[in-house]
């Protein structure tokens, strides 16, 4: 039974994945680009998460860190971009 809800699971947050891509590709607004990037990222996160949990591998968790960090920071780091014109000052 609990190999059915990760194949549901994994399939919904594919599908969610799929839904920010399109997000992405049709957004009039940079802003609604931006927070569906972010929200990708999560998505993201929660699919390799998952996969570890499948894969029984801790390695993934150690990955999953990583691309918190790396999505925080890029998110900021374009947001600053935007009011500020650039990113480090």
């Amino acid at each position: 039974m609990i190999d059915y809800a990760y194949v549901f699971t994994f399939g919904c947050f594919a599908l969610a994945l799929l839904m920010n891509l399109w997000k992405i590709l049709t957004a009039t607004e940079i802003t609604d680009r931006i927070l569906a990037l972010d929200t990708m990222f999560i998505n993201a996160i929660a699919l390799v998460l998952l996969f570890g949990v499948i894969a029984g591998s801790e390695i993934f968790f150690e990955a999953v860190l990583i691309m918190a960090m790396l999505g925080f920071i890029s998110t900021v780091a374009y947001a600053r971009f935007l009011l500020r014109g650039n990113i480090i000052e």
